[in-house]
């Protein structure tokens, strides 16, 4: 299947879960991510903020756990500058009001923004993922723009609601993978090997 194909193909395999999935898939992810991740050394965090309508999933279950446990980290959220098409990185915690944006995205409504060569962990939303990282997006280049401004060491955790395609996703120039993907399930490395791909999709 082309890009295209595949997101088409996977927008429409997202519409079919219900909300009571859509809860429980965001809680597991969650508590792998908790599992998984070394806090300690994460200062700035940029976590993407759920679309409803989308059945993306719910990243509030972990930055409403980060304000609690780990006040210490600094946590943002993404805001597109129209003028310029970019996405831009703006610091939000539980006082900060969210708005909904031109496209219906809920976005902090006020806050500082934040250089991405700042940011140590960036939790990137996805359709779907390769063996290699390289995600299906909903197609507008924001995030991938994004990601080439950040630094090498600053790792991109992608969050997915199923296992990683079997078949290798067609990149461009500008595709950026993401080093980290936590599903539901398991918690996929881009090196992992091959027997284990199949044993999470058996």
């Amino acid at each position: 299947m082309t890009k295209d194909e595949l997101r088409k193909e996977l927008l429409k395999r997202r519409r079919t879960l219900s909300s009571g999935e859509i809860v429980a898939i965001s809680q597991q992810v969650a508590e792998r991510f908790f599992a998984e991740i070394d806090l300690a050394a994460v200062g700035c965090l940029h976590t993407f903020v759920r679309i409803a309508k989308f059945n993306e999933i719910d990243t509030s279950v972990i930055y409403m756990r980060l304000w609690r446990d780990w006040p210490r980290i600094a946590t943002f959220a993404p805001r597109i500058d129209h003028e310029t098409g970019r996405m831009e990185s703006v610091r939000f915690d539980e006082h900060t009001p969210l708005v909904d944006g031109r496209w219906g995205i809920r976005e902090p409504a006020e806050g500082e923004s934040v250089s991405p060569d700042k940011l140590d962990l960036i939790l990137v939303p996805m359709l779907g993922f390769d063996h290699l990282g390289h995600r299906i997006g909903y197609g507008k280049g924001f995030y991938d723009r994004f990601l080439r401004q950040t630094r090498v060491d600053c790792l991109k955790v992608g969050l997915c609601h199923w296992a990683p395609l079997e078949e290798a996703i067609e990149t461009h120039e500008g595709d950026v993978p993401v080093g980290l993907v936590i599903t539901p399930d398991a918690v996929f490395r881009p090196e992992t090997s091959v027997k284990e791909l199949n044993d999470w999709s058996n």
